[in-house]
């Protein structure tokens, strides 16, 4: 039996055309019904116009109307394709990993780094891989790209250019193409700890900030007084701070006290962070911050916004960074490391 995918078109390269100022979208999918039916196989397609958009303009009330689609879409059809402008498709797919926590059927990101209307896109072979990931029946997000499938939460855009443009941080890819087919590694998926429901809400009351020496850290007092009530801090190596001349770490206790969240990762991009090794970090710990442990920083910081939006009580928001949720992140303790 055929499945019956959705694809949800939001702009981005894939769509885009050549204008006054620049590429912009402006391919609609009546414009490429045709490529898509070539690269679709058997399945069956149903399109949609969520939006025309380069992705540095898609933001935060995207993500949960993007969310609210496609729980609506899920009864009516096997899986659903979004394109997305890749600039930060890694975001929406980590936020979209939160809120649609549980989900049956497969929701696929997938964009391009030139145009459909360019002779060697890159446009069409993705969307093969994330119409055939879409058909595959494996319930959760993720992102096809450069014929492979990563968990949506693990994705980030590590080269601009690049066909290439995305890797799977610290996490195994859940599938790849090849001469032999797509091959699925269903050992990597996450198992589903709960029954589906829709969580769109979040906030927006989070910063995030890198850190580099000499930074001034009265300018998180200052984040918080424009009431900013969480931080998301990328951390030097396994999550060093400062805590001599520039006592940072003083600071962040006196944040804490407050009641705002402080979250800390690293800028490292593999291998995350661990805060209990140097005595930095446990100074950290001790002032009450929170862990991100190998969270990809889209993950980190879309994790952080849902969970805000999910709650504001200060041990709930504790507990939900002990979870591992959707394949977001390995916990230190007790956990598999890959």
């Amino acid at each position: 039996m055929s499945r019956r995918i959705l694809i949800i078109n939001t702009g981005g390269t894939l769509s885009s055309v050549a204008r006054q100022h620049g590429l912009a979208p402006g391919i609609t999918t009546d414009d490429m019904a045709q490529e898509l039916h070539i690269v679709s196989g058997d399945t069956i397609l149903e399109t949609e116009e969520f939006s025309s958009l380069d992705s540095a303009n898609i933001f935060p009330e995207d993500w949960s109307a993007l969310a609210q689609r496609v729980a609506q879409a899920r009864d009516t059809c096997d899986g659903v394709v979004i394109l997305h402008g890749t600039d930060t498709l890694a975001y929406t797919a980590s936020m979209l990993s939160f809120m649609l926590q549980g989900i049956r059927i497969p929701v696929v990101l997938t964009g391009s780094q030139l145009s459909m209307t360019d002779s060697v896109a890159d446009a069409m072979e993705n969307c093969r891989c994330a119409i055939h990931m879409a058909a595959s029946g494996c319930g959760g997000v993720f992102v096809a790209f450069n014929r492979k499938v990563m968990l949506g939460c693990r994705a980030s855009k590590v080269r601009s250019v690049s066909f290439d443009a995305f890797d799977s941080i610290n996490y195994p890819n859940i599938a790849e193409i090849s001469s032999l087919g797509m091959r699925i590694h269903r050992e990597f998926l996450p198992g589903r700890k709960d029954i589906f429901r829709l969580r769109p809400q979040y906030s927006d009351k989070v910063f995030m900030l890198k850190l580099w020496p000499g930074l001034d850290d009265a300018v998180m007092e200052a984040l918080v007084d424009r009431g900013y009530k969480a931080l998301y801090i990328e951390a030097f190596g396994l999550g060093g701070m400062p805590f001599i001349r520039r006592d940072m770490i003083a600071r962040l206790k006196t944040l804490t006290d407050r009641g705002v969240i402080v979250l800390v990762g690293t800028q490292c991009r593999f291998e995350g962070s661990s805060l209990s090794v140097y005595e930095t970090g446990r100074r950290a710990l001790e002032a009450g911050v929170l862990q991100a442990c190998d969270m990809t920083s889209e993950a980190a910081i879309t994790k952080l916004m849902w969970v805000m939006g999910q709650t504001d009580d200060p041990a709930e928001i504790r507990e939900y960074f002990s979870l591992n949720l959707c394949g977001e992140v390995t916990l230190q303790q007790g956990a598999e490391r890959f």
